[in-house]
């Protein structure tokens, strides 16, 4: 009886979706694939990748795993075939129009449907959609897609211009760009369905698509206006309705934009993370006749104002963005895809990662041009946890060609995903590639290339062609001029320019790149700090995910081959060298370079945000990763935080007290980012490692709302006397319904502190709560369990302080151990 009734539903599916819009993914349908010159079909997952089906029938190794990576380059050159054959009912072919949509092709494909070649597909980014109502039939139907190899489509290009762009064949491929290596990714061009393949089915007419407009915004009311595109088939009268209000509309035959206004009384504003609720307003906008409803679509709406201000000052030009009225400092960092293979990333990753960056006081994350345009949760998650969005387009770090098909297929693609993105209020501004005007103006390319005056004339022009004309006015042309924010390259100065701290946002790596000290991020302060960073090595857990443990050392191919920067591991250790004993055991190494990392950070962190106004975002390099790899990441491909991560948390705290050596004194900084003013007691005291008060000071201060600002001062004079290589400047903040802040500030480098063994001992006050006391400073206490998580880690801790921390993800079995600097000192 219940395989009878599965069956009547089945077939009565269609039936009770007739005259409205019916999707049927085609993603579980039978999908085999393989190379063209192969005989036999192995089984394919959709949404899915060459190199994942390869690896799901052990054809291939695990890619991640030792330096299987470089076997596996072959792939890239092949063609590739996917099939399935699926079943039509007479029910389905009813329907007036019957639409083949794919959400994602990589990249190079040719679709037939029973044997007729029905698209050309040769960009990633985009939908495909093509009208199959008179190419399907009434049972089995047969879709065979054949992908061509991006890596020679891209050479192919290349040998038609009569000059050698940088970036190589990547640039003339609409493709993810990391996925050809990066400085922290591995080489895997991939090849697949990557995104959902569907069968779009409607009648009579469809809404394809819906956009509003903020007309006004008071506390009193906000005036919106919807605009609904809808295909219709023939010249009709609908309804069309949001949320409770409705409208009757005449269509024409063809695509229509239909306006209709909505107010919403008392409006609540959304706003980023840290400064109120990021409210969201729930609508549905249906389109029916005769109590019929023919189409629907679903859109939560953030109500805000959002500006770029850049106004000219006495220093240069400010950078900042003014969210409902009110200049707001953002703190964040950049964001990549989380997976060299992305069909495999479930909605709960991204989730995760944007949940991070809230738990991290984030309220800004730039999605970097390199990559993809991020899935739908992620934006998603960005709405509902006050995360700004910088939106880069998928350009990086190259320049690229300017014909009219390139062009023309850019102009789709924008259209494409700003169509899918407009409505998150979490989307601030577009931007049109990363780095590829400072490539053009301070990386040498003309030089390396022996480019003639004409070639650079030909490809700036195009430049021009594609960034300050062909995206700006499709972005125009679809959100209307003056409605968006578009910045045509990050950074907009490069590092090496004395400029680029004066205006627009900066890329700074004198750090890193430069080999410059830390301290340096002091002087580099510019207006909105775009892109900085340093890398730290992931956790001891994610080196065994993808080695052996006798091949856990520096020698080991596997460990090199999971660092991605020539001189990643020789540029650690250098910084290593300044700051810290260096440790002879590799999982203490990871730990240092992890604190390492984090210090480093700080650094940058506070500096900018003691900087405010003069600059108003710090946004490092970078926030996840898409392999486990040694990187800048501040947590890595597992999600394992890194020291960085949990430095970040402290330093993006709204109220953040911060100390800056000067020439003569130590000046203690409150930065508060909240909107109030504050009332507190600030207290000063310098210890030694044991406890002891050596001097103290306090004050009633006045902490101003939205500032940066100095409030008390201590002069190296007061200092005379005393052993800066065992004291300890405390600092520490109390203020009325808040948790105290303290904050430890140390005179000399880590290498160089007189550090003793502590005993650290741990109490449980409950199954998922720990108390941490310790007899004497503890530098940097680690704790681990297998992968539990513990909402504070690699701190520090005085004697007579107790420390409670929060402990979730945790593992039966799993024992707490306890690591401080001390414990890896040689």
């Amino acid at each position: 009886m219940g395989n009878i009734l599965k069956y009547i539903v089945f077939f009565l599916w269609p039936v009770t979706l007739l005259a409205q819009t019916a999707e049927r993914k085609l993603n579980a349908e039978n999908w085999h694939f393989k190379k063209t010159e192969d005989k036999n079909w192995l089984p394919a997952t959709v949404p899915g990748t060459v190199h994942t089906d390869l690896w799901n029938n052990k054809v291939i190794p695990d890619p991640f795993w030792g330096t299987n990576e470089k076997q596996l380059l072959g792939i890239e050159n092949e063609n590739w075939e996917y099939e399935s054959v699926f079943t039509v009912t007479g029910q389905e072919l009813k329907h007036e129009t019957i639409e083949l949509q794919f959400d994602g092709l990589d990249t190079y494909a040719k679709v037939y449907l029973n044997n007729e070649l029905v698209l050309e597909a040769d960009n990633m980014f985009r939908t495909w959609k093509i009208d199959v109502k008179n190419t399907l039939k009434k049972g089995k139907n047969k879709l065979y897609i054949l992908f061509e190899p991006a890596v020679k489509k891209g050479k192919e290009e290349a040998q038609k211009l009569p000059y050698v762009l940088p970036g190589d064949e990547k640039v003339f491929t609409r493709k993810a760009q990391y996925q050809y290596g990066w400085d922290w990714g591995p080489r895997f061009v991939t090849a697949g369905i990557w995104k959902d393949v569907k069968l779009v089915s409607w009648d009579a007419a469809v809404i394809t698509n819906v956009k509003y407009f903020q007309k006004k915004l008071s506390d009193e009311k906000a005036e919106l206006e919807f605009v609904a595109e809808i295909q219709s088939n023939k010249k009709d009268v609908f309804q069309l309705k949001i949320n409770n209000e409705s409208k009757t509309i005449a269509l024409k035959k063809g695509t229509n934009n239909i306006a209709m206004s909505y107010v919403i009384a008392n409006p609540k504003r959304w706003w980023s993370n840290g400064l109120g609720e990021a409210y969201l307003y729930p609508f549905s906008i249906s389109l029916s006749r005769n109590a019929t409803v023919f189409s629907k679509k679903q859109m939560h709406i953030g109500l805000r104002t959002l500006e770029l201000i850049q106004e000219k000052d006495k220093s240069g030009k400010s950078f900042y963005f003014k969210l409902n009225g009110i200049p707001v400092f953002m703190k964040g960092a950049n964001y990549i895809p989380p997976d060299s293979f992305l069909p495999r990333v479930k909605d709960s990753v991204y989730q995760s990662i944007v949940s991070n960056a809230a738990n991290a006081h984030m309220n800004m994350l730039r999605v970097w041009g390199g990559g993809v345009y991020a899935d739908d949760a992620f934006y998603e998650e960005c709405d509902k946890k006050g995360i700004l969005v910088w939106q880069d387009f998928m350009f990086a770090c190259a320049m690229y060609p300017d014909d009219a098909h390139f062009v023309a297929n850019v102009k789709k693609e924008v259209a494409d995903n700003v169509k899918r993105l407009q409505n998150h209020p979490s989307i601030a501004i577009w931007c049109g590639n990363n780095e590829s005007d400072e490539g053009w103006k301070n990386w040498g390319w003309q030089k390396q290339y022996h480019y003639s005056q004409t070639d650079s004339a030909s490809i700036w022009n195009g430049y021009k062609k594609l960034f300050h004309e062909a995206i700006p006015q499709t972005l125009d042309s679809l959100l209307g001029a003056g409605k968006n924010i578009y910045w045509p390259s990050s950074p907009s100065i490069g590092w090496g320019r004395k400029e680029s701290l004066l205006e627009g946002d900066s890329h700074y790596w004198g750090v890193w790149w430069g080999m410059q000290p830390f301290e340096v991020y002091m002087e580099k302060t510019g207006r909105f700090m775009s892109e900085y960073g340093f890398q730290g090595m992931p956790n001891l857990e994610t080196f065994q995910e993808f080695a052996p443990e006798e091949e856990l050392n520096f020698a080991s191919e596997a460990v090199k081959n999971h660092q991605k920067h020539p001189t990643g591991y020789q540029t650690i250790q250098t910084y290593m060298e300044r700051d810290y004993k260096i440790p002879t055991k590799f999982d203490d190494y990871i730990y240092v370079s992890q604190l390492l990392q984090a210090e480093g950070m700080k650094t940058a962190m506070e500096a900018h945000r003691r900087a405010k106004p003069y600059c108003m975002g710090s946004l490092f390099w970078q926030l996840n990763d898409c392999w486990p790899v040694t990187s800048w990441s501040a947590a890595d491909y597992y999600g394992r935080w890194k020291a960085f991560q949990y430095q970040a948390k402290r330093s993006f705290e709204p109220v953040l007290v911060s100390v800056q050596e000067e020439k003569d004194s130590y000046e203690i900084f409150i930065v508060n980012d909240e909107l109030t003013s504050k009332k507190g007691t600030l207290e000063l005291q310098l210890m030694d490692f044991e406890g002891k008060t050596l001097w103290h000071k306090s004050a009633t201060i006045h902490i101003e709302e939205n500032s940066s600002k100095i409030y008390e001062t201590v002069t190296k004079t007061q200092l005379a006397g005393f052993n800066l290589k065992e004291t300890v400047l405390r600092v520490q903040l109390t203020m009325p319904g808040a948790e105290e802040k303290e904050v430890l500030y140390y005179f000399e480098k880590p290498k160089n502190l007189a550090l003793k063994k502590p005993v650290v001992s741990v109490t449980y006050t409950d199954a998922n709560t720990i108390e941490i006391t310790t007899d004497i400073l503890a530098k940097n206490i680690f704790i681990t369990a297998g992968d539990a998580f513990f909402s504070d880690n690699y701190f520090d801790l005085l004697p007579g302080r107790k420390k409670k921390i929060v402990i979730s993800n945790t593992e039966k079995g799993k024992a707490l151990s306890i690591k401080t600097l001390f414990d890896t000192l040689p």
